[in-house]
Parts: structure tokens; sequence; C-alpha cells
């Protein structure tokens, strides 16, 4: 017979097109509507921690350990919001989110900027290169998941108006 799981007490590392991702075993086809969350952080431990609360949080999740990898997955999955490391190697975040904000497959997407670097100008710079929110590290995964929800949330209002202003006859001021 066919074998199911039946374990629920954790993540599973798996693949979806080629792209590790981190699913819970009681997911279902209802979840492909949940948010998926781009995790771009060079230290596993730290990816490891935010995308396993986010999941728990109702995320899906995939994972990029470096700048490259965040231009490639981000291209192939599209996700909903990227909370991207600015200190990465091969190519930094600040390149990345440069890159993705100029093209325009991409410069939809949400990227909170993840930094240890608690000084103001690296929030402006941060915002200079695309990025539409700033965290500083460390910070509980609570504090990240209550910024994505945030984040999301206003973004949906932003539609659900400039929907609702291109349904009316004339200018809504």
């Amino acid at each position: 017979g066919r074998r199911t799981a039946t374990r629920r007490s954790g993540p599973m590392t798996g693949k979806v097109n080629g792209v590790p991702t981190r699913l819970a075993l009681s997911m279902g086809d209802a979840d492909a509507q949940l948010p998926l969350v781009l995790v771009v952080d060079d230290y596993a431990d730290t990816r490891e921690m935010y995308a396993t609360y986010l999941q728990f949080s109702g995320f899906r999740v995939a994972e990029a350990a470096n700048g490259l990898e965040a231009l490639e997955k981000t291209r192939e999955l599209l996700p909903d919001i990227i909370l991207m490391d600015l200190a990465l190697p091969k190519m930094d975040g600040w390149e990345a989110t440069r890159r993705l904000k100029a093209d325009e497959r991409t410069s939809h997407i949400l990227i909170v900027a993840l930094t240890g670097h608690a000084l103001a100008g690296h929030a402006e710079g941060a915002r200079q290169a695309g990025c539409d929110a700033f965290v500083t590290k460390p910070c509980l995964p609570d504090a990240i998941v209550a910024e994505i929800q945030r984040m999301l949330s206003a973004r949906r209002s932003t539609s659900d108006t400039l929907r609702d202003a291109g349904n009316s006859d004339g200018p809504s001021s």
C-alpha cells in the first residue's frame, strides 16, 4: 500500500521545483493560498529559526543563502515577501534588492531588510536600495511575523483601494 506520513511535530525539508523548502507534513492544496516568504540569510541556523517560526505562523517558506540565490529563487517562485539579510556572500542584500526592484517581474515584491547594524544611515540606505521595511537583528521571530503581517495587510488594503477607485465613475477626492 501507499505510505503516508503521520508525524506532525515539525518541519520537513523537501524540494519544490528543485528549490529546498520547509513544508508542514499536514499541508494540503488549500495551503498554496498561504503567503510565500523567501528567507535570505547566510547563516543556516538563522534561516531555519525564521523559516520554522514563519511556517508555524501560517506562511509557506523558501530559503536562500546568498544574494545570487535570492535572485534565482525570487524569479522562480515570485514570493509575496522577502526577508533579506543585507550582509551576504557572493552578492550582498543591498545589490540583490536593487536588482529585484529594477526588474519588472519582481519589483512589486515586498522586501524587509534584516541587518545587525542599527545605524540610522543603514535604514535610509536600505530604503534607497528599494527595501520596503527595515528590521534590526537580533529580533524575536514574532516581531518579524508581525512586520510581515502588517506589510501584507497594508498591501491588501492598498490594492483593494486601487481596485475600488478603478470601479468608480469619478475622482475619489
